[in-house]
């Protein structure tokens, strides 16, 4: 009998097989010599090997005694977050670490031709550097195809959604709906985050309400007519199952560091009814039925436990936007203001102010004996105890100095008069002499210093040669007007 050829599959599951097997016997110490102080249960860790390499080693001892990196249990699903957004179809989905941002929209467009009753529905999801450096802007890895392909499968082939009901005139009108997925944070698990959103996305989305008359296709605001929403028939969810060694440990919910070292990825497509949208695994494991049946029971479990919270969310919003609350992604904001961590006024009694104020008085340390006494520096000012003196002074004796200080100014005056009537007597006297004047352009400063009995300070005053010679020139002219009047 003639022996059918492997499939690519099952030879490079042997080839992986025999690699494992050779590396496992190179590095097991033999029977009479002792693991290595370096290894961790047997296992020896070379020191040439860099980190990531030696993160697969890690997981596996963690998984082998039923921990994860994150302190999870290995069928323990991180915690799901659901918040909406002011309009209807937005909405943000937390899974984790992992965020996606779900947005929905509306367009009368036309229909296919081979589906001239249906609607259309089109998925796109976007990778943006923003949620991880590894995604590049401006192209689709492969990832991102396997992805959009899943969420179509998930979505759109299941019939989760009445397409039927989009139309609006048949082969002329009908709506589209396209769902808008953007990943703003990266830490694992994207495919069951997306689908999350998706389904939340299209549960609160409202399509505008729309009028036929004849030909005629009449479109309504809002405020006209309340929004329609669709018609889903289920809500399919996405549970994903990382594979290691071979499918010796199975993880739910991955993160992003359990996705690099895993051996393989089955994603399962359920319902809360417990029916299968759809399936599929990736990685070049082959997984056993027992291992698949398991994995279909515990996407089960999931499945309800998440429907349920989608479904408490979906009500709470409604029940918000009815009483006229705050909603909308400033309800999901933490109140982060300077007085978010203020105390209520606690209530004050006042009858008994008296008696607690003479009770506090007894408690409290006498007074010391010991009385500090004011030192005068000066009059007018006063020290109590070690401060420094006061530099203002006192108000009056300030107002005595500037009375002193007008009285030298009108001295200072006087004595400039005389002094101008003596040069005056001079120059008349060479003028009996000679005819001709000579004055004085020098620059020389007179300082004249008075002494007060009663302040004992020294004033100066500074008179300019120019300002005297202007007064000089004056009392000469006028001299000389007097002499010619009598002559």
């Amino acid at each position: 009998m003639k022996e059918t050829p492997l499939s690519n599959c099952e030879r490079r599951f042997l080839l992986r097989a025999i690699e494992e097997r050779k590396v496992r016997d190179r590095d097991t110490p033999p029977p009479g010599q002792a693991p290595s102080h370096g290894s961790a249960g047997g296992v020896r860790a070379s020191p040439h090997l860099s980190p990531s390499r030696r993160a697969p080693a890690r997981v596996v001892t963690l998984l082998s005694a039923l921990q994860r990196l994150d302190g999870r249990q290995s069928y323990d699903y991180r915690n799901v977050r659901i918040s909406f957004g002011a309009d209807y179809g937005c909405c943000i989905v937390e899974l984790g670490r992992t965020r996606v941002l779900g947005q929905v929209s509306c367009e009368l467009v036309s229909p296919k031709l081979n589906r001239a009753t249906e609607g259309i529905l089109f998925f796109n999801l976007e990778l943006s550097p923003m949620a991880a450096p590894a995604f590049e802007p401006g192209r689709q890895p492969e990832l991102l195809v396997k992805l959009n392909r899943l969420l179509e499968r998930c979505l759109r082939n299941s019939k989760c959604i009445d397409t039927e009901s989009l139309c609006v005139v048949a082969g002329v009108k009908v709506w589209q709906i396209r769902v808008d997925l953007h990943l703003l944070n990266h830490d694992g698990n994207i495919i069951d985050a997306a689908s999350i959103a998706a389904i939340v996305a299209l549960c609160h989305f409202r399509r505008p309400d729309v009028s036929v008359q004849g030909e005629e296709v009449t479109l309504y605001t809002p405020e006209e007519r309340d929004p329609v929403p669709l018609s889903i028939h289920h809500m399919p969810i996405c549970v994903s199952f990382a594979f290691f060694q071979q499918g010796t440990y199975l993880l739910v919910d991955p993160s992003e560091r359990e996705e690099r070292v895993m051996d393989g990825l089955l994603v399962i497509a359920m319902n809360k009814h417990r029916e299968i949208c759809t399936i599929q695994s990736s990685g070049g494991i082959m997984l056993l039925k027992d291992q698949v049946l398991r994995c279909s029971k515990i996407t089960g479990v999931k499945v309800a436990e998440i429907t349920e919270l989608i479904q408490k969310a979906l009500e709470n919003d409604r029940k918000v936007r009815k009483e006229g609350g705050k909603f909308g992604f400033a309800e999901s904001i933490p109140n982060q203001k300077i007085s978010a961590f203020k105390m209520e006024r606690a209530p004050v009694d006042t009858n008994d102010v008296e008696e607690q104020a003479e009770e506090i008085i007894t408690k409290a340390d006498p007074p010391s004996d010991v009385i500090a006494k004011p030192i005068i520096r000066m009059p007018g000012t006063a020290q109590i105890g070690e401060g420094l003196e006061n530099s203002w002074g006192d108000f009056e004796e300030s107002e005595r100095e500037e009375e002193e200080e007008g009285n030298s100014d009108d001295a200072t005056t006087s004595g400039g008069q005389k002094m101008e009537t003596e040069e005056i007597n001079i120059v008349s006297k060479t003028k009996k002499d000679d005819d001709t004047i000579i004055l004085s352009d020098s620059e020389e400063e007179e300082v004249v210093i008075l002494e007060p009995e009663e302040t004992h300070k020294k004033t100066r005053t500074h008179t300019t040669a120019k300002q005297e010679n202007s007064s000089s020139k004056k009392a000469f002219n006028k001299k000389r007007k007097k002499k010619r009047a009598t002559h």
